[in-house]
């Protein structure tokens, strides 16, 4: 079923006949994105808003059916700030930071994903995915109309991919014929079933686990608060072993119930069985509407590298998680938070081609957290044998009154962004009695700078951040200064230092950090963030 409201943002971009089509040549593009979805979008925004001439292809015209991917994280808003979209995001998205755990009809603990002030947006927002592309695409139309060189073709279908050592030769599928043109790179944004990888024949490696989850979206006026809501083995118990509630916009809730593996799809789906389970939950007489539904089970699985030459695996189609903890899309929009600045870097020919290669490295160790988190969520909402359900429950028992047992209640550890720990990008900590949290690769944190926040200010390139000192001269780049540090800044770029100097990299992680630094120490670690040789 697909809601009224759904509809009204579908068909985003529908089919036209390019260009392309008609010279009787094969174009060529410098960047081809396969696959129109919130990774897509978010990479071709970024790239083009760089200059980089980005062309999106799209099997349909806009969104899917459903609510799909619904919370967007902290991180994934800041990036979203950066290509000019988040406000919108998060005015019509529902905010939360508080969570809460039950057992049976007993509450276990609440907790609060973003406990300090200081910044400029929640822990999270829930949102239905088609609104979160919508707004991307409205950015799109946005850059477009001030010069940015980015086309979105609906209903072109990549059909064949021939990869070559300077780039790669597509063929593509239209409602009008055929027709082939040539990239020097390819994102593949094509989703976890990314036809792209199978065409390849490359692995997709780790596991899938034997449970399944029933999502129903409900419209309905509750009086419900807005937080997550998680009960293992809950009193409503035809609704399954475990389930979850979230509030959407426009009135929607979204429940996941967790239904077991030797289940009948078919069954399961039909009306009158979704409506035993909600009403199980919600009580008898409870007024709602059903908007969508479907049956996922976890996936746990990644590509053993993210790269094939020219053509660059994004998102899910590299890597897929469950959604417990919220990962999947979040970290796609990462992945492609990671290798647009670097490709941009590429072909504007400030960085070596090797540079790519950090992309793969990089956002691996990002997968293989998301992974290892998400398959521990995993073993504990759908515990494998009777020894480990009595495990957890004893766990969720000591939970009620004792601080210690809380870290091992495993609701779906929500996401966080990554720290590139080790990337050869990383010039060696010049200020180890800095904040940890601040530490060379990890994502620099919000702020407030005055009536404004950190992250405004340190726009889209390498930028030199300067607190409570002075830049050296003769650096060739964009330097904020901070005279006086709010206590937030104080505390999460200086700790025990009284000054020092941060040099970011495009996508807002710490590329290098200092008391002091020559202008050669600064230009030596920008080299190195670029891929490039430095002594």
């Amino acid at each position: 079923m697909l809601d009224d409201r759904y509809a009204i943002v579908h068909k985003l971009y529908p089919y036209a006949r390019s260009a392309d089509q008609d010279t009787g040549v094969e174009a060529h593009h410098p960047v081809v994105i396969i696959g129109g979805g919130p990774v897509g979008m978010a990479a071709a925004l970024d790239l083009g808003l760089q200059g980089i001439a980005t062309l999106v292809l799209d099997d349909h015209e806009g969104v899917g059916e459903g609510s799909r991917a619904i919370c967007f994280a902290k991180r994934t808003l800041e990036i979203c700030d950066r290509l000019g979209c988040g406000d919108p995001m998060v005015d019509k998205g529902v905010v939360w930071n508080l969570g809460k755990v039950f057992h049976g009809e007993d509450s276990v603990f609440d907790f609060n994903l973003l406990p300090e002030g200081g910044h400029r947006r929640p822990a999270f927002i829930n949102l239905q995915q088609p609104y979160f592309e919508k707004f991307l695409v409205d950015r799109i139309r946005q850059a477009q109309a001030a010069g940015a060189p980015i086309e979105i073709r609906g209903k072109n279908r990549v059909e064949d991919l021939d990869v070559r050592d300077d780039g790669a030769r597509l063929n593509i599928a239209t409602p009008d014929g055929p027709y082939t043109i040539t990239a020097d790179w390819v994102l593949a944004c094509d989703g976890a079933g990314s036809p792209t990888r199978k065409a390849f024949d490359l692995g997709f490696e780790g596991k899938v686990f034997q449970d399944s989850f029933l999502i129903a979206d409900v419209r309905m006026t509750a009086e419900f608060p807005t937080e997550r809501w998680f009960w293992f083995e809950p009193p409503f118990r035809d609704a399954g072993d475990s389930a979850l509630l979230h509030k959407q916009p426009d009135d929607i809730w979204r429940i996941d119930f967790q239904i077991g593996w030797d289940v009948d799809r078919k069954a399961e789906l039909q009306e009158d069985r979704i409506r035993a389970r909600i009403d199980a939950m919600l009580g008898e007489g409870v007024d709602y509407e059903l908007v969508w539904t479907s049956i996922y089970t976890f996936q746990c699985r990644r590509m053993s590298t993210f790269r094939q030459g020219r053509v660059l695996f994004v998102g899910d189609s590299a890597h897929q998680v469950s959604p417990f903890g919220a990962r999947g899309c979040n970290g796609g929009v990462q992945d492609s938070d990671n290798i647009a600045w670097k490709l941009a870097a590429v072909l504007k020919g400030e960085a070596p081609e090797t540079l790519i290669d950090s992309y793969d490295v990089e956002r691996g160790l990002a997968a293989d957290e998301n992974i290892r988190n998400s398959t521990r969520s995993t073993d504990f909402i759908t515990p494998k044998s009777e020894q480990s359900r009595i495990f957890r429950n004893a766990v969720l028992h000591l939970s009620r009154s004792h601080d210690f047992a809380r870290p091992f209640v495993n609701s779906g550890r929500l996401s966080h962004p990554a720290v590139y720990d080790g990337s050869g990008l990383n010039t060696p900590d010049g200020l180890p009695q800095g904040p940890s949290i601040t530490r060379p690769g990890a994502p620099a944190p919000d702020a407030p700078l005055g009536d404004d926040f950190l992250l405004d200010k340190l726009g889209r390139g390498f930028c030199l951040l300067a607190i409570g000192t002075d830049a050296p001269l003769g650096i060739d780049l964009p330097v904020l200064h901070i005279a006086e540090p709010a206590p937030e800044i104080t505390a999460r770029y200086l700790g025990d230092a009284d000054a020092a100097l941060y040099l970011i990299r495009p996508d807002q992680h710490v590329a290098a950090r200092w008391r002091t630094a020559t202008a050669d120490q600064i230009a030596t670690a920008q080299a190195r963030a670029l891929g490039k040789e430095t002594p």
